[in-house]
């Protein structure tokens, strides 16, 4: 847990961020690092929900390409090689193999995909895509004889943000965790924020700019805190995963196509395989979500589907789920909403200006940081 410093004893600040997920902790260690007065202030702990349960990946997002969005993969994937650089310790190389069968997805579109990837960001670390002929023993079904292979990155995501928080507070930012926004108003000057940690203890602050980063919560601060209707709409959806027994050995990720136009990876963790992830659309209360015995036997189904052994409910070790809080672009399925973030700013001139931060992914957290 990070407290604020003993000897920070103002409270006024030149930012005050709501929200300890990777955007608000990306947030606070830019703004922190121009020299800024920051505090953050997270109700629970530091990337306690979504930010730890994605998938573990800095990647581009091959299957984002089909709905044209060329733009996200194209900043994802330089994303990728600055954090595969920066950050070696936390942000490792993974190749991928995309086995292919002709009932899915034609070979020239994957083929095209891949070639569209390995080309729209600048790669320098990682080896282009190529094609594969699968060996008879291998771990796969013995009708899939050919795939591709591509690399991708793996990430502690957790500690990535943690990261963000602790360089924020070598920059002098004050990081409050287990504390609460429990209101925020404009006055003279700036915004009067309140505050209420884990002991019901009252903290009050000034800040000239407020930042909402609440993740799932990021509409819902409007109306508890701010007292005014949301600008935008989130759509949650609910991405679950189960962890399970090595299905293969060695270091690669598989990539595995499913009649529904979805993808799972199937991703070494930690000695076991993790498997991932759902697209559902979550209405209950995003502090707590689980994967669902239907979303589990999904998972299975489809990792079945592609390898030989054959998965049952007894062989998941452990499941987790996360709510990404996505921009409503009102899509048909939740699979199809985009993974992309808009950041809405609102205050008339002479006013304290509000950020909204909405949507949004991990691999981009620190091109939304610089853009906030």
């Amino acid at each position: 847990m990070i407290r604020a410093d003993a000897e920070h004893t103002s409270n006024s600040c030149d930012l005050l961020v709501i929200g300890g997920g990777i955007n608000g902790a990306g947030i606070a260690n830019d703004a922190a690092g121009r020299g800024l007065r920051v505090v953050l202030c997270e109700q629970h702990d530091l990337a306690a929900h979504t930010s730890s349960a994605s998938s573990k990946l800095i990647h581009g997002g091959l299957r984002y390409l089909e709905h044209y969005a060329f733009r996200l993969v194209r900043e994802a994937l330089a994303e990728r090689e600055v954090l595969l650089a920066k950050a070696p310790h936390l942000v490792r190389p993974l190749p991928f193999v995309l086995p292919y069968r002709a009932h899915l997805r034609p070979r020239w579109l994957l083929r095209a995909g891949l070639f569209l990837y390995d080309h729209l960001g600048r790669r320098q670390q990682l080896p282009a895509s190529k094609a594969l002929q699968l060996p008879p023993d291998g771990p796969l079904q013995p009708d899939i004889q050919h795939a591709f292979e591509y690399h991708d990155c793996q990430v502690d995501d957790a500690r990535l943000v943690l990261v963000n928080a602790l360089q924020a507070r070598q920059q002098g930012a004050s990081i409050l965790t287990r504390t609460r926004c429990v209101q925020a108003r404009r006055v003279a000057g700036g915004w009067h924020v309140e505050l209420e940690n884990a002991a019901g203890q009252r903290l009050f602050y000034q800040t000239s700019a407020l930042v909402n980063a609440a993740g799932p919560w990021a509409s819902r601060l409007f109306a508890e805190v701010l007292h005014e209707p949301a600008p935008h709409r989130l759509r949650l959806v609910r991405g679950s995963h189960i962890l399970v027994p090595p299905l293969v050995n060695g270091h690669h990720g598989y990539i595995l196509q499913h009649t529904d136009g979805r993808v799972v990876f199937v991703l070494p963790w930690d000695g076991h395989s993790l498997i991932g992830t759902t697209d559902v659309d979550h209405t209950d209360d995003p502090g707590s979500v689980v994967a669902t015995e239907e979303e589990q036997r999904y998972l299975l189904d489809v990792v079945n589907a592609w390898f030989k052994r054959q998965l049952q409910p007894a062989d998941i070790l452990h499941s987790f789920a996360g709510v990404r809080p996505l921009l409503d672009d009102h899509a048909g399925s939740a699979s199809r909403t985009t993974r992309d973030y808009h950041l809405d700013l609102q205050g008339q001139p002479g006013q304290p200006p509000l950020l909204s931060v909405f949507g949004g992914k991990l691999t981009t957290y620190r091109r939304l940081a610089e853009s906030a």
